[in-house]
């Protein structure tokens, strides 16, 4: 069924190398309105470029062929993405391909390396970021 779609973007360089990857799945959304409910639409995760790579466009490129795949393959008109307010780069990113801030969740918890190797639960600020990847030639103006 289509609440069960997943997908796993790869990029490879010429020696055949995973040197970034990007995941699209349809997932339950929160809307952070007060009443705890949820809608169910694609969600981007994992979005994750090797370190001598970055900064040649192929994060962007993962981005849109996650998106293709919501709006071509499951028939969504927004995509979404979370992603934690201290990571500045990513965030900027997503603002530069169209994605708009729809809710912050500051209670969040992560996982964080402590300083013995082991990893602990840390409070984290989560946004929450949207797009709106179908309604035609004018979709992304006035979404």
């Amino acid at each position: 069924s289509l609440d069960s779609s997943s997908e796993l973007v790869l990029c490879v360089n010429g020696s055949d190398e995973v040197i970034g990857c990007a995941g699209v799945e349809v997932s339950r959304i929160k809307k952070m309105d007060g009443y705890d409910s949820s809608f169910s639409g694609p969600l981007m995760s994992n979005l994750a470029i090797s370190r001598k790579y970055r900064r040649k466009g192929l994060a962007e490129d993962l981005v849109k062929a996650a998106e293709n795949i919501a709006r071509r393959e499951w028939g969504y008109d927004d995509c979404y993405l979370y992603v934690e307010k201290r990571n500045t780069p990513a965030i900027k990113l997503y603002q530069k391909l169209g994605y708009k801030s729809i809710w912050e969740d500051s209670t969040a918890t992560t996982l964080l390396p402590t300083g013995d190797g082991r990893i602990a639960n840390g409070k984290t600020t989560i946004v929450c970021m949207k797009k709106r990847i179908g309604a035609g030639l004018f979709g992304n103006l006035f979404g």
